[in-house]
């Protein structure tokens, strides 16, 4: 049977596709976690047509297996209740103020600095756009300036990226918002500024605010900065973050955002200075403080910290988001109800997206999943987060805000009493032995595993860690029923 979620992460996700636009659409859709899309296009695509897909593709090794896909897609049980892409529900929501048509907004970042790439960005479809930082200092970047960590052949498993600021002058860059804002009402501008002092902050957001920009980012966390006492030098100081943000917001009249760094112990003290200093929203999180130590990334042979991005980080991106929403100090202080918070680490499918929503967030940003795949990616961000709702019976964005923070307890208030066992399932199975080889070296030594390349679950040791099911390469490891503990 082919493993879905493999097979179409081997598609190289060609521009330009040599096997057909159709096809090309279809494996994307399951790449991002959208087999309702996949399935749909799927049913539209004849043998015929299928076979001269596989025939064109193009491959490091051996082509996609494009008719075992479809077959798999639609042997899959997929809810029939959902409707057709033209009438799934909306995805409006209202962030800081301002109604987006979807939660999916550009991060300030490489993705977003010239009037094109926002332009085209736009016009696939993300809702807006925190244009890269605008400061008015002279930005001399290095080379190379990115970095990934890699695992069994998995790319950008963690991205370095060494890049700082704006490299425009600033007077050109309120230019290109302003133009933007002019051809794309709807869509919502946001400059990311950073300023040296606080006339030059103030003096930044009385520009992006006169450029017609729907409001402004202050960028509290760049981890790179050539200079002291920028970026996140201010995101780890409560004091000016209270000032700055103080400051702005007397300054101009549009949504005031404050984007905070990763790089302290809790967000819990600098999201109540965002509050007591009036800002409408929180982004968070940057990149994470980092050193790669691969050769090629190196400048003239050295190497220096720089941030961290990815998947690797959505994990403790999530965690932060957690104290800004769901902290109960947090909570009694009302932060939640007043500030809209901006969730970033990490996103890369509509599940990632949906998780931070589900912690509290009503917007979400992405920057690193575009890097390596483009904006394209944004139709099955929307499409998969309308099919989900619409199997839920969901018709609107706002009401899976926030509905997982009841689940989020201590570790002290986690049930000690019950166990769930691994359950194997033996016509999945393929007799690797992976189970068996970290349940012996890294568990309890509950699995046995004999001539018939079969491994067996010791009920009597096994105390449902569930690290045999983590690495099962084909999935054939599942869970049983909880029960009480003996």
């Amino acid at each position: 049977m082919i493993h879905l979620n493999e097979e179409a992460a081997r598609c190289l996700l060609c521009n330009d596709a040599p096997c057909g636009a159709r096809a090309a659409r279809a494996i994307r859709a399951l790449r991002f976690d959208n087999a309702w899309t996949a399935a749909e296009l799927f049913a539209g695509l004849s043998d015929d047509e299928i076979a001269r897909a596989e025939a064109a593709c193009i491959h490091y090794d051996r082509p996609i297996r494009i008719a075992d896909l479809k077959k798999a897609v639609l042997n899959t049980p997929i809810n029939q209740n959902t409707p057709s892409t033209p009438n799934l529900p909306s995805l409006e929501i209202n962030f800081c103020d301002m109604v987006c048509e979807n939660p999916f907004f550009l991060a300030s970042s490489a993705i977003c600095t010239n009037y094109e790439m926002v332009a085209r960005a736009l016009e696939a479809g993300w809702a807006g756009v925190f244009y890269k930082t605008i400061c008015k200092q002279d930005i001399r970047e290095v080379s190379p300036r990115f970095d990934a960590l890699r695992k069994e052949g998995t790319p950008f498993v963690g991205f370095r990226n060494m890049e700082q600021l704006s490299e425009n002058p600033y007077d050109v860059d309120f230019d290109i918002l302003r133009r933007l804002k002019q051809k794309y009402p709807t869509k919502r501008i946001i400059a990311s500024i950073m300023g040296q002092s606080e006339e030059e902050w103030i003096e930044l957001a009385k520009m992006a605010e006169e450029a017609g920009c729907d409001a402004v980012e202050l960028n509290f966390s760049c981890p790179q900065m050539k200079l002291s006492g920028l970026g996140s030098d201010i995101g780890q100081s409560n004091e000016l973050i209270l000032c700055y943000t103080s400051c702005i917001k007397e300054a101009v009249s549009i949504p005031v955002i404050p984007k905070m760094t990763p790089n302290i112990m809790s967000m819990r003290s600098p999201a109540l200075a965002c509050f007591y200093a009036g800002a409408h929203g929180i982004s968070a999180i940057n990149t994470i403080k980092s050193i790669t130590m691969s050769h090629e990334a190196e400048v003239s042979q050295k190497k220096t910290i720089s941030g961290y991005s990815g998947k690797a980080v959505k994990p403790i991106a999530l965690r932060m988001i957690y104290e800004m929403t769901g902290d109960p100090v947090i909570r009694r202080a009302g932060v939640e109800k007043h500030m809209d918070i901006s969730g970033i680490g990490g996103i890369e499918t509509w599940r990632d997206a949906l998780d931070f929503i589900q912690l509290g967030c009503r917007n979400v940003q992405v920057c690193t999943a575009v890097m390596q795949y483009g904006y394209r990616i944004i139709d099955d961000l929307c499409l998969g987060l309308q099919h989900y709702m619409a199997e839920r019976g969901i018709t609107e964005l706002k009401k899976l805000v926030g509905e997982e923070l009841k689940n989020i307890v201590l570790p002290s208030d986690l049930d000690r009493d019950t166990m769930v066992f691994p359950k194997i399932d033996r016509e999945q199975c393929i007799g690797c032995g992976r189970c068996y080889i970290s349940c012996m070296d890294g568990g309890h030594q509950a699995i046995t595993f004999g001539d018939d390349r079969k491994p067996r679950i010791v009920g009597q040791k096994c105390v449902g860690c569930h690290l045999c099911r983590l690495v099962c390469p084909t999935g054939a490891i599942g869970m049983a029923h909880r029960m009480p503990k003996k």
